[in-house]
């Protein structure tokens, strides 16, 4: 099946993560992508990151961004080769026969920043076999890719602690 986890409310990452969990407890071979999210700072900054791989080593996990932000309209070559790089491994994974469940996480970040294309985007979906889960996360979600998906959960955000001025807090946000 394809899963797609979109809107503007949190959780889109923790469901994807969530299904990585429960299918490498069943003894599925899982394989994340994280598109637009720095492989250093990830590992050392974010808690599921540093649980995976202390927990689940079999849960590959790979990350493709620079340090810092990327604000639209300012993409760097660096942020179209690592997206290229994350587009080539995905491709390659979602081939394979290893991996039960592919996570793409965030990948819709790219896309809105015009960094791939809707078509790199649907020529990975062509790509999954039959027996393949293909799980695609990120906000703004496009109606094509809504459209071929088999289950589609927006997360709309109705209030939120940011809007007081609250930080991100360790353990909760990251």
């Amino acid at each position: 099946m394809i899963h797609v986890y979109t809107g503007d409310g949190k959780g889109k990452t923790t469901a994807a993560l969530g299904l990585a969990l429960r299918a490498s407890g069943h003894g599925l071979k899982v394989f994340i992508i994280q598109f637009m999210k720095n492989p250093e700072m990830m590992g050392d900054l974010y808690g599921e990151i540093q649980a995976l791989r202390k927990y689940l080593p079999e849960i590959e996990i790979h990350s493709f961004g620079r340090a810092g932000w990327v604000r639209p309209g300012e993409a760097t070559e660096e942020d179209k080769k690592l997206a290229k790089k994350a587009i080539a491994l995905a491709r390659k994974v979602i081939k394979d026969t290893k991996h039960q469940l592919v996570v793409l996480d965030e990948i819709f970040l790219p896309l809105h920043f015009q960094i791939i294309t809707l078509k790199d985007i649907l020529d990975l979906i062509d790509l999954k076999p039959p027996k393949k889960e293909l799980v695609l996360t990120g906000r703004k979600a496009p109606p094509k890719v809504i459209a071929r998906a088999d289950l589609v959960t927006e997360m709309r955000s109705i209030k939120h602690y940011f809007d007081k001025g609250l930080a991100a807090r360790k353990g909760v946000e990251y």
